[in-house]
């Protein structure tokens, strides 16, 4: 019986490591983009190194319950949890390609655009009614095209409710 146990738990994990090394790169692309730190250099991006973990951690810990589910929707699924969970703690900006914008409008950015999740699965993902995720993606869209242009630049020194809070409407995933 022990030895089934440990045949089942080496298949496990050979399962898992081929998961990551197939989608860990673009997982910890989704992370970077999410927390606004640099992709370079290398080390540069901590905090999403520390999200994509525990976010895999949560998944293999899951792994035999996921039959028929997506792991990688399902890591990034508890990437976005975990951001949201986390965003409000840390408001300084990075340095990285979206840290213009707020918590909540890069978490769009990245579901929408970079991972081309719908915008249905999103509202349902992020528990808002999907007009207002259409609303924020353009938003955040204006933002980094004003930022281009160099007329955004004052936008990561704003205030009000949207700026430190990461749901100005105050649902949370």
């Amino acid at each position: 019986m022990r030895e089934r146990q440990t045949h089942r738990d080496r298949l496990r994990a050979q399962e898992f490591e081929a998961f990551v090394a197939g989608a860990g790169g673009r997982l910890l692309r989704t992370a970077t983009l999410l927390t606004a730190e640099p992709a370079a250099p290398a080390g540069a991006y901590v905090r999403a190194e520390r999200l994509l973990c525990a976010a895999l951690a949560r998944t293999y810990a899951e792994w035999d319950r996921l039959r028929g589910e997506d792991p990688y929707d399902r890591t990034r699924q508890e990437l976005a949890v975990r951001f949201a969970r986390d965003a409000w703690r840390h408001r300084r900006p990075l340095g990285g390609v979206l840290d213009r914008l707020t918590p909540l409008e890069r978490l769009v950015l990245v579901l929408r655009l970079y991972e081309e999740v719908g915008e249905d699965q999103t509202a349902a993902l992020l528990g808002l009614p999907a007009d207002r995720v259409r609303a924020v993606c353009d938003r955040a869209i204006a933002v980094m095209r004003s930022a281009g242009s160099g007329r955004g630049a004052a936008r990561s020194g704003r205030t009000g409710p949207a700026a430190g809070a990461p749901f100005a409407s105050g649902a949370a995933p």
